[in-house]
């Protein structure tokens, strides 16, 4: 995490491991939003709490677990004290849950989760953003989306209005030996193109 030309960083990460289940969520409190750092903090928090207080015997339900945790993260957030005149404090979020060889994922915003196999970009999560969905009703080009000024107004995120946020869930996917897990805010996959991002994962130390 880097915290580049801004005051302060606002992106929260996390990794959580039992015998049975790997948890990993990364969070970006929202820029211009009061105590956004605050919101992707509590949202981790929440996380590593919700986990720790399973039993570690594997997860019934691990989509239900991230909806939930995630949820309540969101309801944490809106309790937080704030002026209405600069707006709630807000996070994006993505999280997934590795478990019996299979990823359960979701999110709520513009961070992203990649799957990356064999130098590709297998699946990856879909940005709630304005200018995502001119994309996807053929408005912009993804090149044109890319670089589009307005790419970072999200639709969607924890804090905020409480009748807009939800958690985008993903299929479940069984994993494979060599698959690569990528977590990023707009910080990490925005400077790249997809393509640019797998190539880089994809590469591997030569033995000397």
């Amino acid at each position: 995490s880097h915290i580049g030309n801004r005051k302060y960083n606002q992106d929260r990460v996390a990794y959580i491991y039992s015998n049975n289940a790997l948890l990993l969520v990364l969070a970006d409190g929202m820029g211009g939003h009061l105590h956004g750092e605050l919101a992707a903090g509590l949202t981790i928090e929440t996380f590593a709490a919700s986990f720790g207080q399973h039993d570690h015997s594997p997860f019934a339900d691990p989509q239900s677990f991230l909806s939930d945790t995630m949820r309540r993260a969101h309801e944490r957030i809106m309790l937080i004290p704030h002026d209405n005149s600069q707006g709630f404090p807000g996070t994006t979020c993505v999280a997934a849950l590795v478990q019996d060889g299979k990823m359960y994922w979701g999110h709520a915003g513009d961070s992203r989760l990649y799957l990356l196999r064999d130098g590709a970009v297998l699946t990856k999560t879909r940005d709630h953003s304005i200018v995502h969905q001119w994309f996807e009703w053929g408005v912009i080009s993804a090149e044109e989306a890319r670089v589009h000024p307005q790419r970072n107004q999200i639709t969607n995120c924890l804090g905020g209005t409480d009748q807009l946020f939800y958690m985008e869930s993903g299929v479940p996917v069984e994993l494979q030996s060599g698959d690569v897990l990528l977590l990023g805010s707009d910080g990490l996959w925005g400077p790249f193109t997809d393509r640019e991002l797998a190539e880089a994962f994809a590469l591997r130390p030569v033995a000397g």
